[in-house]
């Protein structure tokens, strides 16, 4: 199981888990559970959700060895037996999941390329799940990197300089062939993969304000040369979040023996497009069903966004199934309906291509 940064959708995760019997590892160490000695068959995976998606891969993958070793120990099999595991991943965990299975462990090539498409990863995983997963990104990204972004009305914020350190966040961004991010004046899309377009704003560690945040970051340096190593950062994360775009963009099917299922809000409204006046401020243009973070369209990868209107998803994802919930980005996972389909998934459904195969806990 894997998460992205909203603890209270996660805890729902844990707890259809718990009610289908699974046994976690993470809660037996901590002794919250005792499960009398039976081995787990639940595993946690944590990431820095801050670095590149491609990075956090390699964590999942290291997760996965550690979940199919300890089913094999318990099920007495041979190193080498193959196992294949489910993974359940909520939000950006569900980006992490997407890139693993095509690429495993891989990481995107430092000169700009793509990685080979292989399926490495989807090779030990049966089920892939992902939960309210921004697959086109989100409107959100840009506005918190341009406005900073409040966890709770109680908390600290994270200013606009810090959250442009990260790169993951930039890989949030929606696709600039979608129009989510449009010139209030021309109507025309924004390049949001340009970094002279956020100079061009004023928009995070490209704007003229943020100039006392760096120099909290980056004590000790002159006003120039901040600027300038802002300058550099905010490049190479753009030009880092189109290059993981484009590698997770390519239309593709999983092998046989892997299904991605999909499970999205579509009861809340949740803003979609931004409008980008003159001086760079941001207003909303559009609100879609959604989650209220992540829309229906993103969740789906949905092609015909921005374009003319056509019957029938076009989504460079083949989704095996999909089920759409009410409630908000952190609170679907508490629907009735997730925590049915989710457990009849995992635990009764026929396995990939009508086998009855198990996933490496059971």
């Amino acid at each position: 199981m894997i998460r992205g940064i909203q603890i209270e959708a996660y805890a729902g995760i844990l707890r259809t888990l718990g009610a289908g019997k699974y046994r976690d590892e993470a809660l037996a160490r901590g002794a919250v559970v005792d499960y009398g000695g039976l081995h787990w068959t639940c595993f946690q995976c944590g990431y820095d959700w801050r670095r590149d998606i491609s990075e956090s891969a390699a964590t999942l993958g290291e997760q996965i060895r550690i979940a199919q070793e300890s089913a094999r120990r318990a099920q007495g099999l041979d190193a080498a037996a193959p196992i294949r595991v489910d993974v359940v991943a909520h939000s950006m965990g569900g980006l992490v999941l997407r890139y693993y299975l095509r690429y495993g462990e891989v990481p995107l090539p430092d000169d700009g390329t793509v990685p080979t498409l292989t399926w490495a990863g989807a090779e030990h995983v049966r089920r892939a799940v992902a939960v309210g997963t921004p697959n086109a990104g989100s409107a959100l990204a840009i506005e918190q990197l341009v406005n900073g972004w409040a966890l709770a009305p109680i908390t600290p914020n994270y200013r606009p300089a810090v959250l442009g350190t990260m790169p993951a966040v930039y890989q949030l961004l929606p696709r600039v062939r979608h129009a989510r991010v449009v010139d209030a004046a021309s109507g025309e899309a924004v390049d949001l993969y340009d970094p002279a377009e956020w100079r061009r704003y004023g928009w995070g560690l490209a704007g003229d304000s943020i100039d006392k945040e760096l120099s909290w970051l980056l004590p000790g340096v002159d006003a120039e040369s901040r600027r300038r190593i802002g300058y550099d950062h905010l490049t190479k994360c753009l030009a880092r979040a189109e290059q993981l775009h484009r590698a997770l963009d390519t239309p593709a099917a999983p092998p046989a023996g892997t299904e991605i299922v999909l499970f999205a809000g579509d009861s809340e409204p949740t803003l979609d497009i931004l409008l980008v006046d003159a001086d760079g401020s941001l207003r909303t243009g559009r609100e879609s069903p959604g989650d209220g973070t992540v829309t229906r369209d993103s969740a789906l990868m949905d092609e015909r966004v921005g374009r003319t209107w056509i019957p029938r998803v076009r989504s460079p994802i083949a989704w095996s199934r999909v089920q759409f919930l009410s409630g908000d980005h952190l609170g679907m996972t508490n629907d009735a309906s997730f925590v049915d389909n989710l457990l009849y998934l995992l635990l009764e459904a026929p396995g990939p291509d009508g086998a009855d195969t198990v996933s490496g806990g059971e």
